[in-house]
């Protein structure tokens, strides 16, 4: 898994390639959790790249959803493939995590 970052207006954009399982899961929650801690509270991770998530992958996005909101912020996410996009809808994820189809879509949503 390969995590760039970007940043537009106030939202820090973190693009996430390749497969979210158990180990890639950690990497991840650890740059959120730094992100987050250093006050970006406006996330949107780009899947656009992502293969694959598993239920670890999946645990960190809800957490890093509940630390944004507690925070005052959102996290949101762009560019579900379509096989990680029915596991976010089999999950019931997509009624806690704003999804969007692009990157363009949820900047524009939520700018």
């Amino acid at each position: 898994m390969i995590v760039s970052s970007d940043s537009q207006n106030d939202v820090t954009i973190i693009a996430v390639n390749g497969h979210m399982d158990g180990a890639s899961a950690q990497e991840l929650e650890g740059e959120l959790s730094s992100r987050i801690r250093d006050g970006s509270v406006r996330i949107l991770l780009d899947c656009n790249e992502m293969n694959y998530i598993g239920s670890a992958g999946m645990r960190v996005f809800l957490l890093a959803a509940r630390r944004c909101k507690q925070a005052g912020g959102l996290l949101s996410i762009a560019a579900l493939q379509p096989s990680c996009r029915t596991v976010f809808e089999m999950g019931g994820f997509h009624t806690i995590i704003d999804c969007y189809d692009s990157r363009e879509e949820a900047l524009t949503t939520n700018a």
